[in-house]
């Protein structure tokens, strides 16, 4: 394991407990808390084997559940494994859980899914996209699909900071995969607090290209000018989403990405 995507471990495991107890709550609270449009894309999942990648503790994963798939989590941060297990079991859920780093859980896992999931945010974290892309091929079954949503790499390239006050700056360059260092993590769903943590920006031709390049077929790739969490003076809709009403229809936040395997 490289020694970047190990500090994300520790940082990751430093927000388990955070994660946990806001997502317990919201799950109490409603019955679904996944975006309404993940779940029109995704379509009818009931009985479907679904592989959740980066599932963090679990929360988006036993609302798959609660979709009626049959689900399956991976994570790098052993902690966050511990507490959805702990979430499914305070909802009496079945769900099987696996600790490992994307970049080498293709080499040991050998079971295949009729699903494989991914979303809001998970990717920037990877550092390979070739081989997150040629795990993705050998966790499907022949006639399974992959469902991505995350955010827009047209977003990432600008700075937060000066979009929540109305101004568009570029802040990080769109293309070569820069690696960003930050010496705090958290702030959505936890408390914020010291913790080494390395991002990968990405163009949406890295996503692609490493999708085609590991043998699957675009079915579909939507653009979306809502984004999966308040940036600060946005605008909440229904959905759960949040906007920015000056921004309405000119930026792309989120991207959603469907694929299935070549034939």
């Amino acid at each position: 394991m490289r020694k970047e995507v190990k500090a994300n471990e520790r940082s990751w495991n430093l927000l388990a407990k955070d994660h946990y107890e806001t997502f317990k709550k919201r799950l109490s609270e409603n019955n679904q808390i996944l975006n309404p449009l993940i779940i029109q894309e995704l379509g009818d999942i009931k009985g479907k084997t679904l592989m959740h990648l980066q599932c963090n503790t679990g929360a988006d994963t036993l609302s798959l559940a609660r979709l009626g798939a049959k689900v399956f989590g991976v994570d790098l941060a052993p902690d966050n494994i511990v507490y959805a297990q702990k979430l499914f079991s305070d909802f009496s859920t079945e769900g099987q859980f696996y600790t490992a780093d994307l970049m080498s859980f293709g080499e040991h896992h050998d079971q295949q899914y009729d699903v494989v999931f991914t979303s809001e945010g998970a990717i920037i974290w990877l550092p390979d996209f070739k081989i997150w892309a040629q795990t993705i091929r050998k966790l499907l079954k022949d006639d399974g699909f992959v469902y991505i949503n995350d955010m827009h790499p047209f977003f990432l390239m600008l700075d937060e900071n000066q979009l929540s006050n109305g101004i568009f700056a570029y802040k990080y360059p769109y293309f070569n995969r820069q690696m960003d260092k930050e010496e705090t993590i958290g702030g959505y769903a936890a408390k914020e607090r010291p913790g080494e943590c390395y991002a990968w920006m990405y163009s949406m031709s890295d996503i692609i290209n490493a999708l085609i390049d590991a043998g699957l077929q675009i079915e579909y790739i939507h653009e979306f000018d809502d984004l999966c969490y308040d940036l600060g003076n946005m605008t909440k809709l229904p959905s759960g989403q949040y906007y920015y009403p000056a921004w309405k229809g000119k930026i792309p936040f989120m991207f959603s990405i469907k694929a299935t395997i070549k034939k």
